[in-house]
């Protein structure tokens, strides 16, 4: 099969490689398409090798065909479309992962591509806003990047869940787009500093949990930000990876700092990550209430296209490469 591999000097190719066979329990799809995540851009810059016993190839989900059902797998069968999560391997023709990894593509849609860049974007958002802050009915939620894959899968969950959310963005147009799917209010960073409108998105509260992926240059206005026993959740250093803290704050409001990265975690947590979804977030995305958010769509031999978009920082969702 082909697949992309990265080269030392950073070069994309797409190459013959091993076609892999499951294991017992795994599934083997036939690629359809697959989506950009932030973290191929560091795998390839050599900032962020795949976890332990995973491929070279990247790649952290896709949508395709299942083509053989390894040993043991019961509840799929060949033909079955299908969207994974992946810890690698998703920019080739085929790829292997455990069958509970992976989510049924409804038949009677018509964009099944699309659904290449929802496992990512929405484990990431339900592990880190409704698992790890143990988040509580009415609690108020801010989503930094509200534009990003991540923050536009957030919103979606938080609006169908009945948290009042905001967040921060890089334009008018993106935040518009983030009032339309669901956010109650949110600034343009380069308009205002978000600190200053927390009390009155808030009632004077603050919020009870922030979403961010900017980490250093936020975490004091973060801090400020939260309500008393409020949780923060870093998932990236975008804005960089240290800044001062006043301990003082933390210990008065009792808050709590997190730190969570999804791609490093063992498969079996990932299982029950995908469980959760399958039982509370997979029947909404198959009424139409969560869906794809898609930016745009380039064949795999254009990922040096599809890596300047995403570096540009002006796509609003995800961006897809399909293969063949």
């Amino acid at each position: 099969m082909k697949a992309i591999l990265f080269g030392k000097d950073q070069s994309i190719n797409w190459t013959e490689v091993e076609t892999p066979e499951p294991k017992p329990g795994e599934l083997r799809i036939k690629i359809e398409a697959t989506a950009v995540n932030r973290a191929d851009l560091m795998q390839r810059a050599g900032l962020y090798p795949p976890p332990p016993g995973a491929s070279d190839i990247p790649g952290l989900e896709c949508v395709g065909l299942v083509d053989i059902v390894g040993e043991g797998v019961t509840g799929f069968e060949i033909g079955d479309r299908v969207c994974a999560l992946l810890s690698a391997g998703g920019y080739a023709e085929y790829v292997t992962c455990p069958a509970d990894h992976c989510l049924p593509v409804p038949q009677e849609i018509s964009n099944p591509l699309d659904f290449a860049g929802l496992p990512e974007v929405l484990a990431t958002a339900w592990l880190n806003i409704f698992i790890e802050t143990q988040i509580k009915a009415g609690e108020r939620v801010l989503i930094h990047a509200g534009a990003s894959g991540v923050g536009t899968a957030a919103i979606q969950l938080c609006h169908a869940f009945n948290h009042p959310c905001a967040v921060t963005v890089g334009t008018q147009e993106k935040l518009d787009r983030c009032l339309a799917l669901g956010a109650n209010n949110g600034a343009v960073r380069q308009e205002e500093n978000f600190i200053d409108s927390v009390k009155t998105w808030t009632e004077g509260k603050g919020f009870d949990v922030i979403l961010c992926p900017i980490g250093g240059g936020y975490l004091q206005d973060n801090i400020k930000a939260l309500n008393t026993d409020g949780r923060l959740v870093i998932i990236g250093l975008m804005g960089g990876r240290s800044a001062d803290l006043d301990i003082g704050r933390l210990l008065v409001k009792r808050i709590r700092v997190i730190g969570s990265t999804l791609r490093s975690r063992s498969q079996a947590d990932k299982s029950r990550l995908l469980s959760d979804l399958r039982d509370n977030v997979w029947p909404l995305v198959l009424e139409n209430r969560i869906k794809p958010i898609i930016d745009h769509r380039f064949p795999i031999n254009d990922l040096d296209k599809a890596y300047n978009l995403i570096s540009s920082n002006q796509t609003f969702g995800k961006v897809l490469m399909t293969i063949n």
